[in-house]
C-alpha cells in the first residue's frame, strides 16, 4: 500500500481533514488526531487505538501492526507498515481509530 492509499482511506472518514504535526500529515475529527503518516518513516502510518484493540489487530495481523514506541504504544497507538497493509483490515483500523476520538469527544 503506498502513503496515498493509507491518505484517501482515512480521508473516506465522513468528517476527516488532513492537517499536520511535527512535519507529519496527520488526520483529524473534531480537532482530535485519529491516524497520521510519516512515522517512524515514510513507510509507515499510525493509527490510535484502544490497547484491546491494538491487541486485536496485532493478533489478526502481527506483520502490519506494531505497538508504537513507549507510552504511546501502552496506550494504544499502533503503527502501520505500509507494505504488509491490506485495504480491508486498514480500514477497519482507521474506523476504530475514527470512533475511538469521537467517543471521547463525546464523553468529555
Amino acid at each position: 500500500m503506498t502513503a496515498e492509499k493509507f491518505r484517501s482511506l482515512a480521508l473516506e472518514i465522513s468528517g476527516a481533514i488532513e492537517s499536520s504535526h511535527v512535519n507529519h500529515p496527520d488526520f483529524r475529527l473534531g480537532g482530535k488526531v485519529f491516524a497520521s503518516l510519516g512515522y517512524p518513516d515514510d513507510d509507515h502510518g499510525m493509527v490510535k487505538l484502544t490497547p484491546e484493540q491494538q491487541r486485536a489487530f496485532l493478533e489478526k495481523e502481527p506483520s502490519m501492526f506494531t505497538p508504537c514506541a513507549g507510552a504511546w504504544g501502552k496506550q494504544g497507538s499502533t503503527s502501520v507498515d505500509l507494505a504488509a497493509a491490506k485495504v480491508d483490515v486498514l480500514r477497519a483500523a482507521l474506523e476504530a481509530a475514527s470512533k475511538n476520538v469521537t467517543a471521547k469527544r463525546k464523553k468529555g
